[in-house]
């Protein structure tokens, strides 16, 4: 009896492997290869310190804006109690100078009278 073996079967076969590249010496350059490799950790470092910066930035930016904010806005408290105060003053001196017996006792003061007045003037009085 003959015993049939298939191709392939009870044989190892090894695996291939990547084809090598030519070295350069053997093309004769004398070059070492440079192989550009990214690396992906420092670029996420630098890329996570960017953004850190960006987000510090927009953060101090802020922070100032409110910061000049509150400052305009006690300023501006400050001047209303102020314009308050004196708009409280000017009204009472509306209302005294709208009083018609202000008006006639600075009237008589500056020397004026009613028409029709005889107006006199004394001198030489003793100053008490």
């Amino acid at each position: 009896m003959s015993s049939v073996v298939s191709p392939g079967v009870g044989r190892r076969v090894a695996p291939r492997s990547a084809p090598r590249a030519r070295s350069r010496a053997r093309s004769g350059a004398q070059f070492p290869v440079a192989v550009a490799r990214v690396r992906w950790e420092q670029l996420g470092r630098l890329a996570m310190l960017a953004v850190m910066v960006a987000l510090a930035y927009l953060y101090l930016s802020a922070g100032v804006h409110m910061f000049s904010t509150w400052r305009q806005a006690r300023h501006d408290q400050a001047t209303v109690r102020v314009m308050e105060a004196e708009h409280r003053d000017l009204v009472s001196q509306h209302a005294l100078l709208s009083n018609p017996e202000t008006v006639e006792g600075e009237a008589r003061r500056i020397g004026m009278a009613r028409s029709g007045e005889r107006q006199y003037v004394l001198s030489a009085l003793p100053h008490n």
